[in-house]
C-alpha cells in the first residue's frame, strides 16, 4: 500500500464525526440521543451547587427574618438563572462549539456571582446584579441568534421577548445594587417578581406579541433529566460538608449520632425524590401539554424542592455543632422547616406530574408541624431524629400506598 493510501486511511474522518463549527447549534429532535444531558452542562452545574453552598453558608450566619428575606431573594435569583439556562439547552446543542463557549462564559460569570452571594447586601452588590443580569440577557440574545439562523423565526421572536423582560428586570436589579441594603431587597424583590410572571403573561411585548406555553418547543425527558440530577448534585454537597464537619471534630457517640442523623436525612430525601417522582414526571411530558408541565412543576415548583435541601443543611450544620443542647428557635426552624419545604415541594410536583394527592406527603407535613410541640421536650438531636424520622414514614407509607394501589387496579383489569 502506498504512503498515500496509507495517509488517507489514517486521516479518514470516522462517518459518525462532524466538525464542531459545521454542526447545527440546536439539538435534533429526531434524534433520541440528543435528549441526553451533556457533560458539558453537568460541569456547568457544578459552579450552582457552588452557588447553593455559598447560600446556605450566609443562611447559617444570618438565621434570622430579615437574613431568611435576604437569602430567599438570592436563592430565587440562582434558580432563576440556572432554570433558564437549563431552557435554553433544552433547545440549543451544548456539542456544537459555540455554543459550549457561550456555556463557558456563563460559567465565568456564574463563578462571580457566587463568590460574591454572602456579601450581595454588602459591598459586592454590582458584583453580583451585573453578571446576574449579563447572563440573563446575553443568554437569551444567543440563543435568538441561533434560532434564527436555523430557521425558527417563531422561537426566535420569544426568546428575543424573553432578553426583553430580562433587560427590563436588569435595570431594576442594578438599580437595586446602587442604593442601601433596606432599599435593596425591596428592588430586588420587585426585579424577581417581573422575572417570575413573565412566562404567565407569554413574555408579551407591544409589536412582537406573545407567546403560549401549549407552543413552547420542549423536550420533556432531558428537562426531567437535568432538574434530577442537580437535586443529586445539592445532595451530595450535603454529604460532603456533613463528612467534612464531622472529620473536623472530635470523634465521639453524639457526633456520630448526629452525623448519623444527618446522612439518614439525606438519604430519605434522595428516596422521596427518586423512588417514583422523578420517574412519573418524565412520563407525564407524554401524557400532559409539555410547555406547561415544564412551566409548572418543573419551573417553579422545584424551587421548594431546592429550598429544602438549603434550609436542611442549615439544620445539619447546627446539629453537628450542638447536638445535646437545647432548642433554639433557629434550631427548630432549619430543622423542621427544611424538610418541611422538601415534602412541600415533592408534594406539589407528585401532584401536578400524577394528578394525584400524596396522602403520605400530607401526613408527614402535619407531623413535621407537630414537632413544634416537642421543642422544649427535645434537645437538637431529638428534633432532628424526629424530623429525619418522619421522611422516612412518609417514604415508607408512599411506596406501601402506591403498591396497594397498583394491586387494586389490576384487581380490576
Amino acid at each position: 500500500m502506498s504512503d498515500t493510501g496509507q495517509s488517507a486511511d489514517v486521516d479518514a474522518p470516522d462517518d459518525e464525526m462532524v466538525l464542531q463549527d459545521d454542526r447545527s447549534h440546536l439539538r435534533d429532535r429526531e434524534d433520541d440521543e440528543s435528549s441526553r444531558v451533556s457533560f458539558v452542562e453537568l460541569f456547568y452545574d457544578l459552579v450552582f451547587v457552588f452557588a447553593v453552598t455559598q447560600l446556605a453558608a450566609y443562611l447559617v450566619d444570618n438565621v434570622t427574618p430579615e437574613g431568611a428575606v435576604r437569602a430567599g431573594v438570592l436563592f430565587v435569583a440562582v434558580w432563576w438563572l440556572w432554570i433558564n439556562t437549563t431552557w435554553a439547552t433544552n433547545r440549543l446543542d451544548p456539542d456544537a462549539a459555540p455554543v459550549r463557549f457561550a456555556m463557558f462564559a456563563l460559567m465565568g460569570a456564574s463563578f462571580v456571582l457566587s463568590m460574591a452571594l454572602p456579601r450581595a447586601f454588602d459591598d459586592r452588590a454590582l458584583a453580583f446584579a451585573i453578571p446576574y443580569v449579563a447572563m440573563q440577557v446575553g443568554r437569551c440574545l444567543f440563543s435568538t441568534n441561533s434560532l434564527a439562523r436555523h430557521g425558527e423565526a417563531g422561537e426566535a421572536r420569544t426568546s428575543l421577548r424573553q432578553a426583553i423582560w430580562f433587560a427590563g428586570s436588569g435595570a431594576i436589579w442594578i438599580a437595586g445594587a446602587l442604593v442601601e441594603a433596606d432599599a435593596r431587597i425591596n428592588l430586588w424583590a420587585l426585579a424577581l417578581a417581573v422575572e417570575l410572571g413573565a412566562p404567565w403573561f407569554g413574555f408579551a411585548v407591544p409589536g412582537l406579541g406573545r407567546t403560549e406555553s401549549r407552543d413552547w418547543d420542549v423536550e420533556g425527558e432531558h428537562l426531567s433529566e437535568r432538574c434530577g440530577l442537580f437535586i443529586i448534585l445539592a445532595l451530595g454537597e450535603m454529604l460532603l460538608v456533613t463528612g467534612a464537619r464531622a472529620a473536623e471534630q472530635d470523634w465521639s457517640v453524639a457526633g456520630a449520632a448526629a452525623t448519623a442523623t444527618a446522612v439518614i436525612g439525606t438519604l430519605a430525601m434522595w428516596w422521596l425524590y427518586f423512588d417514583t417522582g422523578s420517574k412519573r414526571g418524565t412520563r407525564a411530558f407524554e401524557e400532559q401539554q409539555p410547555g406547561r408541565l415544564a412551566r409548572v412543576a418543573y419551573t417553579y415548583l422545584h424551587l421548594f424542592i431546592v429550598a429544602g435541601i438549603v434550609v436542611s443543611a442549615v439544620g445539619d450544620k447546627g446539629l453537628l455543632a450542638h447536638p445535646h443542647e437545647a432548642i433554639g428557635w433557629q434550631d427548630a426552624v432549619t430543622l423542621l422547616g427544611g424538610p418541611a419545604l422538601f415534602l412541600l415541594g415533592n408534594f406539589l410536583f407528585k401532584n401536578a406530574t400524577s394528578r394525584r394527592w400524596p396522602i403520605s406527603h400530607l401526613g408527614g407535613l402535619a407531623l413535621l408541624a407537630a414537632g413544634v410541640l416537642l421543642v422544649e421536650w427535645l434537645d437538637v438531636q431529638g428534633l432532628a431524629a424526629w424530623a429525619v424520622g418522619v421522611l422516612i414514614v412518609v417514604a415508607m407509607l408512599e411506596r406501601s400506598l402506591l403498591r396497594s394501589s397498583m394491586a387494586a387496579q389490576q384487581g380490576l383489569k
